[in-house]
């Protein structure tokens, strides 16, 4: 173990279309499913330092005063250390550049690999972007059976513009996206990302797709068939058709549950539209969190403006999770 503070940062993701067949109820039946998402410029960022004494310290929107590992009350923090094996004496505080909860921007999975991440340095040990997003969708999804997919710790693990395959034997294919920077700057540019100020529970929703997932596999497949052509239109900087693939899937996906968009979201949405949007989703499973709109530049401050909503100013992120600071 090593004496030192370390400081790491994971970036938070926006997804295009594919989101749902990311899921294993899909992916186990069909083969694969496929996603496109993009890490971006917001991170969220974890400290770990040894303690002064032998107790165990963890800081987020509460504080954490405990004598072993077993009395932690944060879930993923307490499975993280049992698997890495600390036991104690140590003190880990997180903090977000975005609400972290209930916002669709894959915030929790992005706190556990940026914490796998800082527990893995903290210990000396060298761990790459798969080992990472393997260790953290074993916490979330196999150690404490949080429903949900596995799209967010890959690209927190790895960061980039992905095309990613979610394969029926559990491996995972990610192919990132190479372009002139032109092409990915127009995309990039073209995209309205507005807080709709509303938190959701992605694992609720999530439930109840599951439940209806039977009746609904072959809407799974056509938004599964949008992940290559969606990926091919952000490559070739194609504004106008990444719009009208995200409308699709966006249409399709409110199918999938009534716990995905309500009246308040479709209002607005269908005003976003009638600005001038060329499409757009709810990010993650929906609910609420943030609305990620397809616009020319030039409309996005009176799309946000008519639709009440705050804009959220971002870049996309090349880098996944790196250590970013480590104490002499």
């Amino acid at each position: 173990m090593l004496n030192r503070m370390v400081m790491t940062r994971a970036p938070l993701r926006v997804t295009f279309v594919g989101g749902g067949t990311d899921l294993p109820f899909y992916y186990a039946k069909r083969d694969y499913g496929a996603v496109v998402s993009s890490a971006i410029n917001k991170y969220i960022y974890v400290t770990v330092n040894r303690k002064f004494d032998s107790n165990i310290r963890v800081s987020y929107s509460k504080t954490e005063i405990v004598d072993s590992v077993d009395k932690i009350e944060h879930p993923t923090v307490r499975e993280a250390l049992r698997l890495l094996g600390i036991e104690d004496g140590i003190e880990i505080v997180s903090i977000s550049d975005i609400p972290s909860r209930g916002t669709g921007l894959g915030s929790s999975s992005t706190f556990v690999v940026a914490l796998l991440h800082a527990l893995h340095s903290f210990k000396g040990e060298f761990v790459n972007a798969d080992e990472l997003a393997r260790e953290a969708v074993k916490i979330e999804r196999e150690i404490l059976r949080e429903e949900g997919g596995k799209q967010d710790q890959y690209i927190a693990a790895h960061g980039g513009i992905n095309l990613i395959k979610f394969m029926s034997d559990g491996s995972v294919n990610m192919t990132s996206a190479i372009s002139h920077d032109s092409n990915l700057k127009r995309i990039e540019d073209s995209l309205l990302l507005l807080y709709t100020d509303r938190e959701r529970s992605s694992t609720e929703i999530h439930k109840d797709q599951i439940l209806n997932s039977t009746e609904k596999m072959e809407t799974y497949d056509e938004m599964k068939k949008l992940a290559e052509v969606t990926f091919k239109a952000i490559c070739e900087g194609d504004v106008n058709a990444l719009g009208e693939f995200m409308n699709m899937n966006w249409e399709m996906k409110k199918s999938l549950s009534n716990k995905i968009s309500d009246r308040w979201i479709d209002e607005k949405y269908e005003r976003a539209m009638k600005l001038g949007a060329k499409g757009g989703k709810l990010v993650g499973a929906g609910g609420g969190g943030f609305l990620l709109l397809v616009a020319e530049p030039e409309k996005h401050d009176s799309i946000a403006k008519e639709l009440g909503l705050r804009k959220i100013d971002f870049k996309f992120s090349q880098s996944g999770s790196r250590v970013i600071f480590v104490g002499d």
